[in-house]
């Protein structure tokens, strides 16, 4: 069976990357390219999924709209918060049949780091992270690094880790980066890149530098178009692809 494809934010970098993607797919229609105005219920009985690579001030609303059309919603916006992935959790239970997927990162290599850094984690005694995005990127930082920074903190928890050692007391300029659950997270806008992170676990004596890197959008697209062909199958929200990957 065909399944019929929506992309929002069509005329962006991403959404232009997935649109192509989508029409070189087998068993996948590109039925709608929407961008900013566009009325996502018009996708009501016209698209099964609908991929959002929009912004992150539009994305939640898109998620409630394409849930009200009844459409599957596989998100590649970041920014989201607890409260907002709480809010579409509850609008879910009330549409039982359909998937939601907020994806942080669609790269195979990058879902791997993130649960590479999460099996790591209890066993060092320091964790931090450092993201490297191109310029044009809105959010800092960046959701992968927010969600993995997320895992190394639940992960440490759970095993019963001791707090990480910091004797920073003053840092009025913010040079230690932003605290994630603990974690530090780093970001880096530079020309030229794409999408990278390296995570870097320490013990006394030894160093190990987990890195993912992506040069090319392409990257993105087996990642895209698994969850696309996944989410008729897994109603619900989940967070992050490793979700579709039974890891």
């Amino acid at each position: 069976m065909t399944i019929r494809v929506a992309v929002l934010g069509a005329a962006g970098r991403m959404g232009t990357t997935t649109a192509q993607a989508v029409r070189a797919a087998q068993g996948l229609e590109l039925v709608a390219e929407l961008d900013a105005g566009d009325d996502v219920t018009a996708l009501a009985g016209v698209a099964d999924v609908a991929v959002d690579f929009t912004v992150p001030t539009v994305t939640e609303g898109n998620v409630h709209a394409l849930l009200d059309s009844g459409v599957h919603a596989v998100v590649g916006t970041t920014g989201w918060d607890d409260a907002a992935l709480a809010r579409v959790r509850t609008h879910l239970a009330q549409t039982p049949d359909l998937g939601v997927l907020v994806a942080p990162n669609f790269a195979l290599s990058a879902v791997l780091a993130m649960r590479f850094a999460a099996i790591a984690a209890p066993l060092f005694a320091s964790v931090e992270v450092v993201e490297m995005h191109h310029p044009r990127k809105v959010d800092a930082p960046s959701g992968t690094a927010v969600h993995t920074a997320r895992g190394v903190a639940q992960a440490r928890a759970a095993a019963g880790a001791p707090p990480m050692p910091d004797a920073t007391e003053l840092d009025p300029d913010g040079a230690r980066g932003a605290d994630v659950d603990g974690v530090h997270v780093h970001a880096l806008r530079l020309e030229g890149l794409v999408a990278h992170e390296q995570v870097f676990l320490s013990n006394p004596g030894e160093l190990l530098t987990i890195r993912t890197d992506s040069f090319d959008r392409s990257s993105f697209m087996p990642g895209v178009l698994l969850a696309i062909r996944e989410i008729g199958t897994r109603p619900g929200l989940a967070v992050g692809l490793d979700a579709y990957l039974d890891l």
